[in-house]
């Protein structure tokens, strides 16, 4: 299985890219948002791969982070979904975008890209659902130990009781902002979440707190 792959690109299409590894051409299905993302011919890039192998086909499909991959694999595992419109969900919505639209049932959003039906879409929805905050809580964890990072912790003093240091309230309100929510209101969540679910882990924190952002009425 190949799972990463990283080099030159030599070429660009509207849905691929020809990465050279080593003097080897490797092509690699892309979504429209990740081919904007990755730089020009002649530069370096690093893809997350995803082989798919067919009786009378291999076609690597590339994501720029393991959510963005996984989320393309529990894509795939719904009936009616293949690699096309998995792949036009995620250029649509991204990973962020697609964990949202399915956390809070809003399969309109996903219904938004190219070749999904509303069927589809509520299919989607309906068999994902219990898969989107473990999702977000793997992004939030895995997300860069920067800037955001910083802010969670500087919100998470003044707003919640000491057990909001925990790390999964931390993730949690890590996850929440890679998906926009504001520091404030996603702090907020949080800490009734952990007051309503005393020891609860990050995935069941960040569904808790997206049940009280969502729009009421």
């Amino acid at each position: 299985m190949i799972g990463k792959i990283a080099g030159r690109i030599d070429h660009r299409g509207s849905d691929h890219v020809l990465i050279d590894v080593r003097g080897v051409g490797y092509i690699v299905h892309v979504s429209e948002r990740t081919l904007a993302a990755l730089p020009p011919v002649g530069e370096a890039a690093a893809l997350f791969t995803d082989l798919l192998v067919r009786e009378d086909l291999l076609q690597l499909f590339g994501f720029t982070t393991l959510a963005e991959k996984e989320w393309h694999r529990l894509l795939m595992g719904v009936q009616g979904i293949g690699a096309k419109a998995s792949m036009a969900i995620l250029g649509t919505l991204g990973p962020d975008g697609v964990a949202r639209a399915i956390a809070l049932g809003d399969w309109s959003s996903i219904k938004a890209a190219p070749g999904v039906g509303p069927k589809i879409a509520q299919r989607v929805v309906n068999e994902l659902k219990g898969k989107a905050p473990a999702m977000m809580a793997m992004a939030g964890s895995a997300a860069p130990e920067s800037g955001g990072a910083e802010v969670v912790e500087d919100i998470l003093v003044p707003v919640a009781a000491p057990a909001a240091t925990s790390s999964a309230q931390a993730e949690a309100m890590s996850a929440l902002a890679n998906l926009g929510y504001g520091p404030s209101e996603a702090a907020g969540a949080v800490a009734e979440a952990a007051g309503a679910e005393e020891g609860a882990d990050t995935a069941v924190l960040i569904r808790e707190a997206l049940k009280r952002l969502a729009p009421k009425g």
